[in-house]
């Protein structure tokens, strides 16, 4: 996926060789030290991040961040998704240089395929100036989480990138990128509530590595208590044997 046709005629150029000449991110405000979430929030965001890198570690690159800035023109200023998630590409591993520390549309060649915000009060914008902003910056699928329905009747509402507009579309399943989101009821990290989560294409969750461990947990101590039952039924039918005068040792083969 490109950049927009407006961003590569007006803000890169071209040097006689032929080599586009990229804007300077030392002139760009990549951090600002101000707190600007609260812990439900974060929660979320940490929740819909880490199940991806422990569900899709096997896969193609991506990046998955939560809080990190987008610059998608220059000059100007970042955009800052709850959560953003682009496929294909890798952070760099000198991620303390100045031009790697937030997602340069133009050093990456794309924008990111999903952003995801979280509706925490009713100044945020999701649904006008944000939805413009990722629409404009060709993003594929942009999701709106309002736990609160301070926006609205719906607590999740997603849009996919049709043309050169946004649809909002009926079901949350992002065919592009093979992944849904979803609505569950359950407990994270000793917080029961309503989670907005990733699905398969087959409605299953994209698990943390928590709840993985978790689910290996079950697994072997459920095969234990089954290898516990051949035991026990073993030895009730060798007790019955030996009741009937047969030695079960002595069977034959």
């Amino acid at each position: 996926m490109a950049v927009s046709e407006a961003f590569m005629v007006n803000q890169l150029s071209l040097q006689e060789q032929d080599e586009a000449v990229f804007p300077d991110a030392e002139q760009l405000i990549t951090e600002d030290d101000t707190p600007v979430d609260n812990f439900a929030s974060e929660k979320q965001q940490r929740l819909l991040t880490s199940a991806l890198f422990s569900s899709l570690k096997d896969h193609q690159p991506f990046i998955a961040a939560a809080n990190v800035g987008i610059y998608h023109t220059f000059p100007g200023t970042a955009i800052v998704p709850d959560v953003f998630v682009s496929f294909g590409v890798a952070v760099p591993k000198d991620w303390w240089e100045k031009q790697n520390r937030c997602y340069l549309v133009w050093k990456f060649g794309k924008p990111p395929e999903i952003a995801i915000e979280v509706v925490s009060n009713k100044v945020g914008k999701e649904l006008t100036d944000k939805l413009a902003i990722y629409e404009r910056m060709r993003v594929s699928y942009y999701a709106v989480y309002d736990p609160n329905r301070q926006l609205g009747d719906a607590p999740l509402r997603l849009f996919e990138l049709q043309g050169m507009q946004y649809r909002e579309m009926p079901e949350p399943w992002m065919e592009q990128v093979s992944l849904g989101l979803m609505l569950w009821e359950g407990d994270f990290e000793g917080s029961p509530n309503t989670w907005l989560r990733w699905q398969d294409g087959e409605g299953n969750l994209l698990l943390t590595g928590d709840e993985q461990a978790e689910q290996e947990r079950d697994r072997a101590a459920q095969a234990q208590a089954d290898l516990e039952r051949e035991r026990e039924r073993a030895d009730r039918l060798a007790a019955y044997l030996r009741s009937q005068g047969i030695d079960p040792d002595q069977l034959p083969q």
